[in-house]
Formats: C-alpha cells, structure tokens, sequence
C-alpha cells in the first residue's frame, strides 16, 4: 500500500532506481544522499561561473560549453514548455540553459539539464540535480541535496531542502519542502509549507489503518501522489503521505498519516 508504484508513475522518471518497489515510498529520502553523492557532476568551472558569489553577467551552458551570453538571443518564453530560445545571428543553440546575472552557484556538485533557467536571485547549493526544461524562479533557495525531474519549477522565495521532485512537479510560490516527494504533475499553491521535524523527541510514525509505522526517519516532511493538488496557504504535519490526485484545500492543515488517493482534505 505504501510502496512507490502506489504513489506514482515511474515509468518515465530518470532517476527511478531511487525507488524500490519491495520497501517503503519513503526510503527513496534514505538513500537520496548516497545516490546524489555517486552522481557523475559535470565541469562547470569558468571565470563567467564564480562559486559561491553572485554571477556578474548572464551565462549559458550549451553542448558542454560555458558562454557569455553577450551577444545572444535569448527569448525568455515558459522554460517548462521548452520556450526558453538562445540563438546567434545564424543559429539556434538547441537545448541551451540560461543563468542569469544575480544567481549563486555554491559548490561543485551541480548538474543543470538541457534549457534549464536559473533566474537572478537563486541560490543553489551543491549538490542539486535539475532536470530538463525546469525553471529556478527569482529568489528559489536550493540547500542543497535537491533532485528534479523535467519539467519542473521552484518558485520565487521557495525553500527546498533534500527533496525530490517527479517530472513536472511545481512548485511555485513561497513553498517550504524539507524531506519530502512531490510525484507527477504534483502542484503546490501559494505559500504551501511541508513542517518536516516533531516537536517531541523521536522519528516520525506513519499513521496507516493497520497501525503505525516507524519511517526510522527523525526529519520526515510529506509525500505526495502524482498529480496532487495543494492549496494556497495549506500545511502539512509531519510525515503526511497523499495518494495519488488527492486534494489538499486552501488554509489547511493536513494531518500526520496516509491519506488514500483522491481523498479531499478540508
């Protein structure tokens, strides 16, 4: 019941081996540092990429170059539906990825896929692991130990700390995710926040039908199911798992616990 197939659809996600079927959904967050640690990193040293300062000029990332993006076209179109356009005078540089002036890089264990923008503002710390076509929205904190898919957006003033994001997973305003999974098509509102420690000693217990569970996890934030939707100013306790297209609504807090797929939280 609580095994990754039963909260997503893994069958296009690069990075599915985080995931064994035969354990709990939750242990993908266990062995997320091993597995981001073993990642291959690319080279991203340049005079253009300071570390750990504020990118004086615009860059861009194409074919295993680091470019000055004077003298380029960009057109800064919807990054996840691949709008993002970087061209010369005579040529499209396909799958280009975009930092702009402003951003912070820190460390060197970050891999940026294929049209990829980091807007002024962010600040990811290594190791982060962004997937194609995803957007670092204004002012995104990446703390490090952060993994998305494609498609995906953090969002402006969004805290994201050991988490991972399945394909097209948004979120993208003022979100807190410590410790936690969003699945497939998973969408954030405004100002949703994930609490990811208990007040009180111990590890975070899954409340479930047949009893609870220890995760064996002392920071433990929420799961949730492809497809999943959060309203603005909604809060998880934690250690809270949402199957599959359930509802969280505005102003709400969600329990501690399995919430079964499709299930509406008022």
């Amino acid at each position: 019941m609580l095994s990754p197939r039963s909260f997503f659809d893994l069958s296009e996600f690069l990075h599915a081996p985080l995931f064994l079927d035969q354990e709990y959904v939750w242990t993908a967050l266990t062995r997320l540092k091993e597995y981001m640690d073993g990642y291959l990193y690319p080279r991203l040293k340049s005079p253009l990429l300071p570390d750990a300062e504020p990118l004086p000029r615009t860059v861009v990332l194409h074919d295993g170059q680091i470019l000055s993006a004077t003298g380029l076209n960009i057109v800064y179109g919807d990054t996840t539906k691949q709008q993002l356009r970087v061209s010369t005078d005579d040529r499209v540089l396909t799958g280009a990825t975009v930092i702009m002036a402003g951003a912070v890089l820190m460390g060197s264990q970050i891999a940026l896929g294929h049209g990829v923008l980091v807007e002024s503002g962010a600040l990811i710390k290594s190791p982060a692991i962004i997937g194609d076509y995803t957007e670092i929205r204004q002012g995104a904190y990446l703390r490090g130990y952060c993994l998305t898919g494609t498609h995906c957006v953090i969002g402006h003033t969004t805290e994201v700390k050991h988490s991972i994001f399945l394909d097209h997973a948004k979120a993208g305003h003022f979100a807190y995710l410590g410790d936690s999974i969003l699945g497939r098509d998973a969408n954030l509102g405004a100002g949703t926040k994930f609490a990811n420690l208990r007040f009180l000693p111990g590890n975070v217990a899954i409340r479930t039908s047949e009893g609870l569970i220890d995760t064996g996890r002392r920071k433990f934030g929420a799961i949730l199911g492809d497809k999943v939707q959060t309203g603005c100013n909604s809060v998880t306790n934690p250690g809270t798992l949402i199957g599959k297209e359930g509802i969280l609504m505005p102003n709400t807090t969600a329990p501690s616990g399995f919430h079964p797929p499709r299930t509406i939280l008022r």
